[in-house]
């Protein structure tokens, strides 16, 4: 059986959150076993999974990726929307826009140390809108 709904999280600043709880919230019940996969309708902001303790780990992230593509710089083209819009896509497509979760037990089956991360990449992205399919 295949369950499919459009999620919206909040708005959130620059960089990187998690929001497994967030997600989690608005979704349906999840079966004892299968597959959770998120989507992410947007293409200057990212999903990932990574470390959910310790917050200087999302402040580093946000470092690196700064230095990986970098605002105002010379050789981009595309800068109708803003300074932030170009590396925003640039590193959506480092980490990608979605991610998949094995559901064990009614839950999800993460490491004890991982969560889903919205990387968002503008300075003012808004809500992201999600597409949450349930497989199970």
């Amino acid at each position: 059986m295949i369950t499919q709904k459009n999620i919206t999280l909040r708005p959130y600043a620059r960089g990187f959150h998690l929001v497994t709880n967030e997600i989690l919230g608005q979704c349906p019940d999840l079966p004892d076993a299968g597959l959770l996969h998120v989507f992410i309708k947007h293409t200057s902001a990212g999903l990932c999974i990574n470390e959910n303790a310790d917050p200087s780990v999302r402040v580093d992230f946000e470092s690196v990726f700064n230095r990986l593509s970098p605002e105002n710089a010379p050789y981009l083209t595309h800068t109708l929307e803003g300074p932030d819009d170009m590396p925003a896509h640039i590193k959506s497509v480092l980490t990608g826009s979605s991610v998949t979760i094995p559901i064990t037990d009614g839950r999800l089956n993460l490491g004890t140390w991982q969560g889903i991360y919205l990387c968002e990449f503008r300075n003012r992205g808004g809500a992201r809108k999600l597409v949450v399919t349930i497989y199970s």
